[in-house]
């Protein structure tokens, strides 16, 4: 048994590295760049020196998050892709240059065509504003975004064409032409007429070694460093434990309701198949998990919570504290806000439990050793709790390792309806406001602990049923 959990613990590894990376080249792609929503800011428009201000800000935040290193140990690319491309800090401009590259293949003359961009740009930012060209420098300026984010060859001659046109329109802009000139140029002269679309063809692999996002974001996670929260800029793991010890208690507490009330259930109904009492039961429990759990959640609050019927408990929250309180205070506080989402939490699982029990006690049932127990003579009670029982937790040994991994995924909808600030509210949140190191923490605790639960679920197989075996004869 002990060779068998080391053999499966070593599994563990490769099998988390593919999570890991999986998750991490999803968070890689997802749209939205975070170093903006993080700054909340637009280093575009303003003057030269608030536009050098707000990059210096956004190069200095997207370092702090690790983002000016290469994505992995290595790109497989080709020969017309610089090695060197993760050093463009925008993620939107570094997107189209690479479209760029993708459709001309030269690398050098496309990075001089930016850098030129760049250039106009501050240009643009020191020329003074007056009643004269301000209508003409916001139409300039927001061309020229144009030419940050576009690679098709006529939107760019568009947008050199109405800059061009507002430049002539007031004498105070006229030294932005010689400028505007060098940009035109480079990109006509430049990067159409200089393409090298063959490059594209020839493979080439870049290797970068250990100093890449990748790297950092998987050690740092298994010493349980997981980032900061985009929203906030609080560390995960602080916004992670205010939310998962709600979860953890509700899910824990519906779990042990949940198997103390469909074990014994299924068990009766087995030994009493096709009686009143069967049907009765089974009914009743089909019933209840038919019900959607956000419907049974608002008539819980219509009828208990104080809507237009009774105001037994209380409808959102978990309860305020006072630190004169008593621990059978905060308990007491605590389990009287949590009654009615326990109640929503629990009885959709009470169906699908007490069914597997049912069935597994029927099949038990008709074994033959269990027909010779009872030609024994011994007690029914006995019968079916010692011989039978045992026997068949196989299946809800089975749904035991789901247990793991929904302790701390939470429910999003009971979460968010009765105001609980839990895993499943946090992690809607995050994904609404596309707080990346929080969801994929998340994700990455969820995998863990589904192999974790595997596991157990293997260890107890051995520990019911003598003739499961994982040792070699």
């Amino acid at each position: 048994m002990f060779k068998y959990i080391v053999k499966r613990i070593l599994i563990f590894i490769p099998t988390l590295l593919v999570i890991s990376l999986v998750t991490f080249m999803l968070s890689t792609s997802v749209p939205g760049d975070p170093v903006e929503q993080m700054l909340n800011s637009n280093s575009e428009m303003g003057s030269s020196a608030n536009a050098i201000a707000s990059e210096r800000a956004y190069i200095d935040k997207r370092k702090q998050l690790g983002l000016d290193l290469p994505i992995f140990y290595f790109t497989l690319s080709n020969a017309a892709t610089p090695n060197n491309m993760y050093e463009i800090p925008k993620k939107f401009h570094r997107q189209n240059l690479e479209r760029l590259v993708d459709k001309y293949g030269n690398w050098s003359e496309i990075d001089q065509y930016y850098k030129n961009i760049r250039a106009f740009e501050l240009k643009t930012g020191d020329t003074p504003r007056d009643s004269a060209n301000g209508d003409a420098l916001i139409i300039i300026k927001d061309n020229i975004q144009k030419t940050y984010l576009n690679y098709d060859g006529n939107a760019l001659q568009t947008a050199f064409r109405n800059i061009e046109k507002e430049i002539s329109k007031a004498p105070t802009l006229a030294a932005l032409q010689p400028s505007f000139s060098t940009l035109e140029s480079s990109y006509t002269d430049g990067v159409v007429k200089k393409a090298t679309p063959y490059k594209k063809y020839i493979p080439a692999l870049h290797w970068y070694g250990r100093d890449n996002q990748y790297h950092h974001w998987i050690t740092k996670f298994f010493k349980g460093d997981f980032g900061i929260s985009y929203q906030d800029g609080r560390p995960v793991k602080n916004v992670l434990w205010d939310a998962v010890r709600w979860t953890v208690m509700l899910s824990i507490l519906s779990i042990i309701l949940t198997y103390l009330i469909a074990i014994p259930l299924g068990i009766l109904s087995a030994a009493r198949k096709g009686s009143k009492r069967d049907q009765t039961i089974s009914t009743f429990l089909f019933m209840l998990y038919s019900l959607p759990n956000f419907w049974v959640a608002t008539l819980l609050i219509l009828f208990f919570g104080g809507g237009d019927f009774l105001g037994w408990f209380p409808a959102y929250g978990v309860g305020e504290l006072d630190s004169s309180m008593s621990l059978a205070e905060v308990a007491g506080t605590r389990v009287y806000h949590l009654i009615l989402p326990m109640i929503c939490f629990t009885y959709g699982g009470l169906a699908f439990l007490y069914r597997q029990m049912r069935g597994a006690m029927i099949t038990t049932l008709s074994q033959d050793y269990i027909r010779t127990a009872r030609a024994k003579g011994l007690e029914e009670k006995e019968v079916l709790w010692k011989h039978g029982f045992k026997n068949s937790l196989l299946p809800i040994i089975t749904l035991f390792a789901s247990v793991f991994p929904l302790a701390i995924s939470g429910s999003i909808v009971i979460e968010i309806i009765f105001s609980i600030p839990g895993m499943g509210k946090l992690a809607y949140e995050a994904l609404v406001a596309r707080n990346y190191p929080i969801v994929y923490t998340v994700v990455m605790f969820s995998a863990i602990l589904t192999l974790v639960g595997y596991l157990v679920a293997d260890i107890l197989y051995a520990v019911v049923d003598p003739r499961i075996s994982y040792n070699k004869k």
